[in-house]
């Protein structure tokens, strides 16, 4: 895979929000990476780092989620990159906190930044699920994904997970996403909640 975006709203204000899982994840995997900085380009921020022996391109669409397809499709057809050579991360509410799922294509669930991608590229391209629960009630859920973090489940599982995906990205990358899964699988074991995992 040569380009990873993670899916978020832009500004301070939108920063720990669970809907800004995608960005926390590619910020983290820049810092592993030894990244310095990402540049304002295609709508979005982008930066280049080595993983696995190759350059990747990074990408956070400034667009806000909604509109997050049009700075991917900009990066993607500048660079001549096939949907099939792009991996997205994003919040998953059906997956409990801390829950992590890999696949290729696939429906959008709801998801307005994935509909947005699907509309411009197809849906031919990978998905990183990060879990982040479910408020319980369908009018809640705008709010909850639009609510920050508590800091007891950033430091109980937000930051551990985020740090077993930027160890262990280079994996997926080369294609290898079972192995993926499996590492960090060792490296980290989701919280207990209460919240069903509906995909479990």
């Amino acid at each position: 895979m040569r380009l990873v975006v993670g899916l978020g709203n832009p500004g301070s204000r939108y920063a720990r929000n669970r809907h800004n899982i995608g960005f926390m994840a590619v910020d983290m995997i820049a810092r592993r990476h030894g990244l310095q900085g990402f540049r304002s380009r295609f709508k979005g921020e982008v930066a280049e780092a080595l993983i696995a022996g190759e350059r990747r391109l990074l990408l956070k669409p400034q667009t806000f989620m909604n509109a997050s397809g049009e700075s991917v499709a900009d990066v993607a057809h500048f660079f001549k990159i096939l949907p099939s050579e792009i991996l997205v991360i994003h919040d998953e509410i059906d997956l409990r906190p801390g829950k992590l799922r890999v696949k290729r294509g696939g429906g959008n669930a709801g998801h307005n930044g994935l509909r947005s991608i699907d509309a411009l590229l197809g849906p031919d391209y990978w998905r990183m699920r990060i879990g982040v629960g479910h408020p319980g009630v369908k009018e809640l859920v705008q709010p909850y994904v639009l609510q920050n973090f508590p800091g007891e489940e950033v430091i109980g599982w937000v930051e551990p997970l985020l740090d077993a995906v930027a160890e262990t990205i280079p994996l997926i990358l080369v294609g290898a996403p079972d192995a993926f899964m499996s590492e960090v699988a060792r490296r980290f074991s989701p919280p207990d909640a209460s919240t069903p995992d509906a995909s479990a």
